[in-house]
C-alpha cells in the first residue's frame, strides 16, 4: 500500500531529473544529521544508564519522597523500603481519606513505574486528595531473602501506613502492578485485615490461561523443558538471578519493536523524541537482581505450577494461600492488546476458584474488572491517557468500590457530559458504572479447554522431573565452577547490557562523531515529508515491521504447534503419571467445611435480623430492591447516598455503612418477600427521618433512572411503602403489595 504513495509523491514533488536530485541532496543532509543525532541520543542513554546504576536507590519517580521504613533493618532483612510521596506545591492530602499504597513490580526493572509521570497512578490518587505511599526496592537483594520475607516486610509497611492515618475512613487502597499484583494478592489472602480495595493492573494470576494463536509466552516453559534453566541461571549467577533475562523475554515477544520500531521512531523523530525516549529507557534499562531462590519460587509455584489460582501455594508455616480469603474488593485492570498478561491470565483465576457468581457472594467477595481494548502491557502503568481515565476513576470511586455488594462486576466508563444536570455527582472526567457480569463473560475473554489443562499439567510434571535431574547431576558441578567474578562478567556481557557499553563515550569509534552533535542541532535542516526519499524511508520501515511481524507469527505458530504435539501426546502424559480418567487435572478447589458452616451461621443471623433497623436501613434496602434487576451500580447514586450518609449518619463511618449495605443486600437475596414486607415497620421507627430519606430516594431514582419493567414495578411498590400513612393502616397496604408481588410473572435474576 505504500508503493502507490511513493509513486504519487514522485509525480507531484519531483519535476524531472533536477527535482529528483534536489530531493536526494536535501534528504542526504537530513539523514546524515539525523544519524549523528541518533548516535548522540544513544550515547546519552548510555551515560544515563551508568549514572542511574551508580545510585544507591535508583528509581524513576517524578515525585519527591521521604523514607519511612528501610526493610534492610528488619529482623528478616529485605531490599524493600516504604516511602511517603511528598505532594507537589505543598498541597496537603485529606486526612479523612484512605491512603493509597503503590507497589511496583520487581520483574527485571527498577522501581518507579507507578509514578513515572505526573499523570500516573500516584498522580491521580494525590489529585483525588489521598495520601500516597510507595513500596520500592534496591537493585541488589539481601542475601537469602525469600518471597515470604518480602511478604512479611510488606505487611509491616501496611501496618505502619495504617498507624499514620487513624482518622482515615477505610484501610489503605493497595495498587499492585504486574508482578507486584500476585505478591499483593498473596499477602491479602494471609493478612486480609490490612487491606482496603486492591487494584491489580496487568498482573498475571492464572498462568496457564490464554487464547490459541494469541498468547505464546505461556508455552515458553514447556518448550524449554521446565524451570531447570531458571535454576541454571541462578547457579551461574552465583546465587543471584539476573533480571535482564526477564526483560529480554518481554522484548522477544515483539521483535519488530525490539529490532526496529523503537529505534526507528527515535531516528525519524530525532528533533522531538529524544526526551521521551531517554526517560523511558532509563526505567527499561534499570536492570535489577533477584536471589535465585526467589526466582525459583516464582517459576515453580506460579509460572509453571500455576498453584496460586488453585489455592495450592503454601506459606513458610505451611498455611495454604487461598485467594478466596481476601476480604477486600479486588479491581482487575487488563487489556486485550497486552501480550504479556492477556485478559485470560488476569481473570481466569476467578473461574479456577469460584463455581458461580453465587459462590463469589457466599465468600463475601467483590470483584470488579476493566478491560482496555488497545493499550499494551506497559501502557497500563505508563500511559497518561490510561491514568487520566481508568486509574483516575478507580481513585475517585474507591469508596464506591469498597461498598459494592458482593458479586462480579465490569467497570464501564463513558465521557462526562458537562451539560448533564447530574454532572456535580460525577467525580472525574468520566461517568463510571459497575455492571453485573456472569462467569460466561469471563470465559468469553479466553479460557482453556480440558485438553489445554492436561497439557500444562504435563509441563508441570516434566518440569519437576527435569529440575530433579539437574539438581542431582549438574547443579553441584555448576556451583563449584561459579563465583562472583564469573557471575559479574556474565552479567556485563549480556547483549542488553553490551549495547550501553558499545554506544558509550568510552568507545573511541564514536568520539569524533559526537563532537558534531551540538553544531548539528544549531544547523538542522529537516527534510520535508513530501520528499520522495523520505517516503521511501517510511515505506522501508513499514516493510521491515511487516517482515518482522511475519517472522514473529511463524515463530509463535511453530512454537504452539510443537507444544501441543509434545505435551498433547498421550504417551508422555501417561509417562508422567496423568491417567486417561483425569479429564480435569486442574480442578477447582472445593468448599471448606469450616467456611460452609460459617456461611450457614451468617445466613441464620441475617434471617433473624430482617425486621431490624430504621429508616436508614429501609431506604438502602428499598434502593437495592429497585436496582437489583438492572444489575448496574451508578457512581451518581452512590455519591448521593454518601451525601445522605454524611447528612444523616451521625458519625456513621464507611465501614459501618458498607456493612449495612451488604447486610441489606444479602437479606434481599435470602428472603426477598420478608425483607420488603418489613420496610413499613422500619420506616415507622422514625417518621421524620423516613420523610427526609424518601426525598433522597426520589432524587436518586431521578438521577440514575429505571431501565427494566421489573425495576419500574418495584419502584411502584416502594413508593407505596413510603407513602406517609398512619402506622395502623400499613398492614393492609403491606398485604396488597405482597399480593401484587406474588402474582407477577417476571422474576429478578
Amino acid at each position: 500500500m505504500a508503493e502507490p504513495a511513493i509513486s504519487a509523491a514522485c509525480a507531484t514533488s519531483v519535476q524531472g531529473p533536477f527535482g529528483l536530485a534536489q530531493d536526494a541532496w536535501t534528504y542526504s543532509i537530513d539523514a546524515w544529521q539525523r544519524g549523528i543525532l541518533f548516535l548522540d541520543a544513544l550515547e546519552q542513554r548510555s551515560s544515563r544508564y551508568y549514572e542511574h546504576a551508580a545510585k544507591l536507590a535508583p528509581h524513576v519517580l517524578k515525585f519527591g519522597c521521604e523514607l519511612l521504613l528501610d526493610g534492610r533493618e528488619f529482623k528478616k532483612p529485605v531490599n524493600y523500603a516504604l516511602v511517603r510521596i511528598v505532594p507537589p506545591d505543598g498541597r496537603k492530602p485529606d486526612k479523612f481519606k484512605r491512603p493509597f499504597v503503590i507497589v511496583d513490580p520487581r520483574a527485571g526493572h527498577g522501581p518507579g513505574i507507578g509514578g513515572f509521570k505526573p499523570q500516573s497512578e500516584i498522580g491521580v490518587a494525590m489529585k483525588a486528595g489521598h495520601p500516597c505511599y510507595f513500596i520500592g526496592f534496591l537493585p541488589d537483594p539481601v542475601p537469602n531473602q525469600t518471597i515470604q520475607d518480602i511478604a512479611e516486610a510488606e505487611a509491616l509497611f501496611l501496618e505502619h501506613v495504617i498507624s499514620l492515618h487513624p482518622e482515615a475512613d477505610g484501610k489503605p487502597a493497595v495498587v499492585g502492578n504486574c508482578q507486584a499484583g500476585w505478591a499483593v494478592m498473596m499477602l491479602a489472602a494471609t493478612r486480609p485485615e490490612l487491606f482496603g480495595p486492591i487494584i491489580v493492573a496487568g498482573s498475571p494470576l492464572s498462568y496457564w490461561a490464554g487464547t490459541s494463536k494469541q498468547n505464546p509466552m505461556r508455552y515458553t516453559a514447556g518448550l524449554l523443558g521446565g524451570t531447570w534453566i531458571t535454576a541454571l541461571l541462578g547457579d551461574v549467577g552465583n546465587g543471584k538471578f539476573d533480571g535482564v533475562w526477564l526483560v529480554s523475554n518481554f522484548e522477544n515477544l515483539n521483535p519488530a519493536n525490539m529490532l526496529w520500531s523503537k529505534h526507528y521512531n527515535l531516528y525519524s523523530k530525532i528533533d522531538s523524541e529524544v526526551p521521551r525516549y531517554l526517560e523511558f529507557e532509563q526505567w527499561w534499562g534499570g536492570h535489577v537482581l533477584l536471589n535465585a531462590c526467589e526466582m525459583q519460587f516464582i517459576a515453580d509455584e506460579l509460572f509453571v505450577g500455576n498453584k496460586l489460582s488453585s489455592a495450592s501455594v503454601r506459606s513458610a508455616n505451611g498455611a495454604r494461600v487461598d485467594l478466596r480469603n481476601i476480604a477486600s474488593p479486588i479491581v482487575v485492570f487488563c487489556s486485550k492488546a497486552d501480550n504479556i498478561t492477556p485478559p485470560a491470565q488476569a481473570l481466569d483465576w476467578i473461574l479456577d476458584l469460584y463455581g458461580s457468581v453465587d459462590d463469589i457472594r457466599a465468600h463475601g467477595q467483590t470483584i470488579v474488572y476493566a478491560v482496555h481494548e488497545s493499550i499494551g502491557h506497559l501502557g497500563i502503568f505508563v500511559s497518561g491517557s490510561v491514568a487520566k481515565k481508568e486509574h483516575d476513576q478507580f481513585a475517585s470511586n474507591i469508596d464506591l468500590i469498597d461498598a459494592l455488594p458482593p458479586g462480579l462486576y465490569e467497570a464501564v466508563m463513558t465521557p462526562k457530559d458537562p451539560d448533564d444536570p447530574t454532572a456535580d455527582l460525577i467525580l472525574g472526567d468520566y461517568l463510571v458504572r459497575f455492571e453485573a457480569r456472569s462467569m460466561d463473560d469471563i470465559r468469553a475473554l479466553g479460557s482453556n479447554s480440558a485438553e489445554d489443562d492436561r497439557e500444562f499439567a504435563t509441563v508441570a510434571r516434566v518440569s519437576e522431573i527435569n529440575l530433579g535431574l539437574y539438581r542431582t547431576f549438574v547443579q553441584p558441578w555448576v556451583r563449584n565452577w561459579a563465583n562472583e567474578s564469573s557471575a559479574e562478567w556474565m552479567r556485563r556481557f549480556h547483549p542488553l547490557r553490551m549495547q550501553y557499553e558499545f554506544f558509550s563515550s568510552a568507545n573511541p569509534l564514536f568520539q569524533p562523531l559526537m563532537s558534531d552533535a551540538a553544531r548539528l542541532r544549531k544547523n538542522r535542516r529537516p527534510v520535508s515529508k513530501d520528499n520522495v526519499f523520505w517516503q521511501m524511508q517510511e515505506w522501508f520501515s513499514d516493510w521491515m515491521v511487516t517482515t518482522l511481524d511475519a517472522y514473529r507469527d511463524v515463530r509463535d505458530d511453530a512454537a504452539e504447534a510443537w507444544f501441543h504435539a509434545i505435551y498433547g501426546s498421550p504417551f508422555l502424559q501417561a509417562l508422567v503419571g496423568l491417567r486417561a480418567s483425569d479429564e480435569q487435572p486442574h480442578r477447582r478447589m472445593g468448599d471448606d467445611p469450616a467456611h460452609r458452616a460459617l456461611v450457614e451461621q451468617k445466613i441464620a443471623d441475617l434471617k433473624r435480623g430482617i425486621a431490624e433497623g430504621g429508616p436508614r436501613e429501609a431506604v438502602i434496602r428499598a434502593l437495592l430492591y429497585i436496582r437489583m434487576p438492572d444489575g448496574v451500580v451508578d457512581e451518581r447514586g452512590f455519591n448521593l447516598l454518601r451525601r445522605m450518609r454524611e447528612e444523616t449518619g451521625k458519625g456513621l463511618n464507611l465501614a459501618t455503612f458498607k456493612q449495612t449495605l451488604r447486610e441489606q443486600f444479602f437479606m434481599l437475596l435470602l428472603d426477598e418477600h420478608r425483607a420488603v414486607d418489613a420496610i413499613p415497620a422500619m420506616l415507622a421507627a422514625d417518621p421524620e427521618l423516613a420523610a427526609r430519606m424518601k426525598a433522597k430516594l426520589d432524587r436518586m431514582i431521578e438521577l440514575v433512572g429505571i431501565h427494566s419493567k421489573i425495576a419500574r414495578a418495584r419502584l411502584a411498590e416502594v413508593e407505596a411503602l413510603f407513602e406517609n400513612e398512619d402506622v395502623a393502616t400499613m398492614p393492609a397496604k403491606q398485604a396488597a403489595i405482597s399480593t401484587s408481588r406474588n402474582t407477577r410473572v417476571e422474576k429478578p435474576h
